[in-house]
């Protein structure tokens, strides 16, 4: 027996990515600045592939420059933005529920004479478009927010977001949870720059992409090439962008149906773990949350342990943050949300995928209230 319910952390690589991959690993090596038919042969499928991935955000190609992970496209578009137009203002705005990615961009930013200003959620975890729009000032020249939190699974209001920013700065968003997951337009939400991962919605790790609406401003990040138009140096990772391209293809098509599949799933474990267990409280927006979604926290034992004792019976599924799983922090997502301290440490995240069915989740509810008991009477804290 084996249940995975951490597709917040990473996806499976679908086997339809990873056939189109391999022909790539073996032919395709070129390099694509070059004049010769090898060259030009990686540069087509480079092209095709970005392509693909503006289609799924509903992106022009050559607004999609490619990176190597989330992480890369969050540091290049908060530094490369904010630098790109310092001479307007110095001054940024954020939310507390950020992914460290985020936060620690922001925070070097913050060492070098920056201004940021880390608006509050609600207890759902949701942005208010309001706050953002009382936050802005003739210095703003940034505002990233995330469009949901891996964490607590809440999907932020960006189009009326975006309606307060427009004109007044620039517009970036953090989609590595939603894109390929839930139908993401940059266009609709009106956003100028958006980050989102291959990883997440089933192509493979170490590719990932940011969109940066033309026109807008920025500062390359890697230096020693003229690779992405000059936008991001360094050597093409062809067989990883050629499975991003497959991935945004399949997920165009198919989200739609997976995202149905997925939330009774999701629903039956919002409304049965805390009818079995008690001190189970859902983290989260009851409803304006991610399809594969369901949070909460344990009160009296520490999410770890949870999930040891879970991965002993074959299921894994997250604590929070996998950025932050081994560091044993409270996780500041759910602290923003007002959850106490204490109580941030008994946390669990279950993100299901595709493959996932309703049969997995019987399973996990009939395992998971005994560990949860076990626990609690292992644990000094309960009474």
């Amino acid at each position: 027996m084996s249940l995975y319910f951490d597709h917040m952390a990473n996806t499976p690589v679908d086997s339809r990515v990873v056939e189109a991959m391999l022909p790539h690993l073996r032919e395709t090596f070129g390099n694509p600045l070059n004049l010769h038919d090898f060259g030009a042969k990686t540069a087509a499928a480079i092209e095709e592939a970005r392509q693909k991935v503006g289609d799924l955000i509903g992106a022009k190609a050559p607004e999609i420059i490619f990176t190597s992970c989330g992480t890369e496209s969050n540091n290049f578009a908060i530094k490369g933005i904010a630098k790109a137009n310092e001479k307007k203002g110095k001054h940024i705005i954020s939310s507390s529920i950020e992914h460290f990615s985020v936060l620690y961009s922001l925070k070097e930013l913050e060492k070098e004479g920056y201004k940021v200003t880390y608006l509050p959620v609600d207890k759902f975890g949701v942005v208010s478009p309001e706050s953002v729009a009382a936050a802005l000032t003739p210095e703003t020249t940034l505002v990233t927010l995330t469009h949901a939190s891996n964490e607590i699974g809440t999907i932020e209001p960006v189009r009326e977001i975006a309606e307060k920013v427009k004109g007044k700065a620039v517009f970036h968003v953090d989609a590595v949870q939603t894109a390929g997951t839930i139908p993401v337009n940059v266009a609709e939400l009106g956003v100028d720059a958006l980050t989102l991962s291959a990883n997440l919605f089933y192509g493979p790790t170490g590719v990932a992409a940011l969109y940066l609406k033309k026109g807008t401003r920025i500062l390359p990040f890697l230096l020693g090439g003229t690779q992405e138009e000059g936008k991001r140096a360094g050597t093409h990772n062809i067989t990883g962008i050629v499975g991003m391209g497959k991935a945004a293809e399949l997920a165009k098509l198919e989200m739609e149906a997976n995202a149905k599949k997925m939330i009774p799933l999701r629903d039956k474990l919002l409304k049965s773990i805390p009818e079995m267990i008690n001190d189970y409280f859902v983290t989260g927006h009851p409803t304006q949350r991610l399809p594969g979604h369901a949070s909460g926290y344990v009160k009296y034992i520490e999410g770890e342990s949870m999930s040891m004792f879970l991965n002993m019976e074959g299921i894994a599924i997250s604590t929070g943050s996998a950025c932050v799983s081994k560091a044993l922090k409270a996780s500041h997502v759910v602290v923003a949300i007002g959850v106490s301290p204490e109580d941030v440490h008994g946390s669990v995240v279950l993100s299901l995928g595709k493959d996932n069915a309703m049969a997995d989740i019987d399973l996990f509810l009939e395992k998971f209230p005994p560990i949860v008991e076990r626990l609690r009477q292992m644990s000094p804290l309960h009474k």
